[in-house]
């Protein structure tokens, strides 16, 4: 899933693309994927790209006072193209192509999610704060306003719920998601069943989930920064601590790492750096085992 990062360097890659640009039209092929009908999509023909930004992990195409926002769920993501098809997609459930955004030169963008599971939104507004995701959103934790005071208030706020699920829901803290949480998680060497509670009891464990946020999320940023939308993912998979590498080697101690499975995600962690180098309980292999 792009998460904030990532989302960063996209919209950086975007701006420089199509500032300034017009949009001839936009093609829909996934109905499901628009979540709104005022204005309705034919609004953005002849438009022009004023700029490309971020909410959290919401991307946002702006054109001419109007917002083409979209949300790319776990398995969006969006592909250059310098010379599009003449003649618009059909809509199939079989294809990855959700929209295609075509612009004044024939060149475009394809908007694509794999898998069967289609979760990818996107909204035509004339506001941001239109769109129901963007309005709930929390703090971005890359402003100067994200201080040590502000994550002191979000977390007493949170009490006894566990770090890792207050710092992966997007209205306590916008932009980082279940891989980010892992890495900013084992960078601060914390559980991720600690709650809330016990971080702001402790100064010094606060302070240090704080600056774990700041420099794992503004590395990644430094580090896609410039990067086409087609070397994102490599960019990323291949600075990961943790996350997604189960049974390798923690390359801070040489432990190994550990995996947390649920219904429709999983956490990695390592024990010698984050639990005092006792394993989780896995619930899920815990009952196949009983």
């Amino acid at each position: 899933m792009p998460e904030l990062p990532e989302v960063e360097a996209l919209a950086l890659d975007l701006k420089g693309r199509l500032a300034e640009r017009a949009i001839v039209r936009v093609d829909l092929a996934a109905f499901s994927a628009l979540k709104t009908f005022d204005p309705p999509l034919t609004a953005l023909q002849g438009t022009l790209v004023d700029d490309v930004t971020r909410h959290g992990k919401f991307l946002d195409v702006h054109a001419s006072g109007l917002h083409l926002v979209m949300h790319l769920a776990r398995a969006g993501w969006v592909r250059w193209r310098d010379e599009v098809p003449a003649t618009p997609p059909k809509p199939t459930n079989k294809s990855p192509l959700a929209a295609r955004i075509v612009l004044d030169d024939e060149s475009g963008l394809d908007v694509t999610e794999a898998g069967t599971k289609k979760s990818l939104a996107m909204y035509v507004v004339r506001d941001p704060l239109d769109v129901p995701g963007i309005a709930s959103l929390g703090p971005d934790p890359l402003t100067d306003d994200f201080t040590v005071e502000r994550l002191r208030e979000i977390l007493l706020g949170e009490g006894r719920k566990q770090v890792k699920g207050v710092l992966r829901h997007q209205g306590t803290v916008a932009g980082i998601g279940n891989a980010y949480s892992d890495e900013i998680l084992h960078a601060a060497r914390m559980s991720p069943y600690r709650s809330a509670t016990s971080v702001v009891e402790d100064e010094e464990s606060l302070v240090i989930l704080h600056d774990a946020i700041r420099v794992t999320l503004g590395d990644a940023v430094d580090r896609s920064r410039g990067l086409a939308a087609s070397e994102l993912k490599g960019e990323k998979k291949s600075h990961l601590t943790v996350h997604g590498r189960t049974g390798q080697a923690c390359p801070v101690c040489g432990d190994v790492v550990r995996e947390v499975s649920f219904a429709d995600s999983s956490l990695q962690y390592c024990p010698t750096c984050q639990t005092g180098g006792k394993p989780l309980a896995d619930r899920r292999m815990s009952k196949l085992l009983k």
